[in-house]
């Protein structure tokens, strides 16, 4: 049961509507949890739950959890990767601001004024969260960070961006960029996707710390080395070819 906060101690704090876009695959272990903290967050929003054919209860928990305290879940029939869930949370979103955020507990809602103030001050049209920049974040997997780290790289080499953490879930989006992105990545490419089409279409991109609790494969994280030659491709792919 998600509980509407008391709004008396802390009340809304900025005048955006969020729509803050969350895909779920078999999280049921977080997401109920997650949402709480999304709620919990002193903002006016819409929260949008794509499931994307869990098959270890996470759907029936959401299904429970449709209509609470402003959560509006979304069904995929059977998983089809996270920037399909991506594309589907995007296309129902009614927001001023789409704020992409993960349903396993890595990020903080509690980082969404830092995100979200490049965008109230006018200053940006698109904000990437990075865990490089000073946040807190739990010290683990070197690979995976030498991972994000080069493919962070090779995005900025073509996209002539100086980002630091390319593959950040924290993406966050002015609705009339959100709507005029066409997804086409299934899985996480999506990630590159992203900054290359934010890139062409000459976004004002700016950068700020966020806060990481990262898991590893024994915790259930979902990302694999195939991932990485996925997204190492759509670099290539949607910077050159579109």
């Amino acid at each position: 049961m998600l509980v509407e906060p008391d709004r008396t101690d802390r009340p809304v704090i900025s005048r955006l509507r969020l729509s803050v876009v969350i895909p779920a695959y078999n999280e049921c272990q977080t997401i109920e949890e997650l949402l709480q903290r999304v709620i919990d967050s002193p903002f006016d929003k819409e929260i949008l739950v794509v499931d994307d054919g869990s098959n270890d209860g996470t759907r029936e928990l959401l299904q429970k959890l449709d209509g609470q305290c402003g959560v509006r879940v979304l069904l995929h029939e059977v998983n089809q990767g996270k920037g399909a869930a991506l594309a589907t949370g995007f296309r129902a979103a009614t927001g001023d601001v789409v704020l992409v955020q993960d349903a396993d507990l890595e990020y903080d809602p509690e980082d969404y004024s830092v995100l979200l103030r490049p965008i109230e001050d006018g200053k940006a049209d698109v904000v990437f969260g990075s865990r490089f920049l000073g946040g807190t974040h739990r010290c683990h997997l070197f690979s995976h960070y030498l991972g994000n780290r080069f493919l962070t790289f090779v995005s900025n080499v073509f996209t002539n961006l100086n980002l630091t953490d390319m593959e950040t879930c924290y993406k966050v989006f002015r609705a009339d960029v959100a709507k005029n992105l066409t997804i086409q990545s299934k899985r996480f490419g999506v990630e590159p996707e992203l900054t290359a089409k934010v890139a062409k279409m000459k976004c004002r991109v700016y950068e700020v710390p966020v806060s990481y609790y990262g898991r590893d494969y024994d915790e259930g994280k979902k990302i694999g080395p195939l991932d990485a030659v996925e997204a190492l491709w759509c670099i290539l792919r949607f910077n050159l070819f579109g």
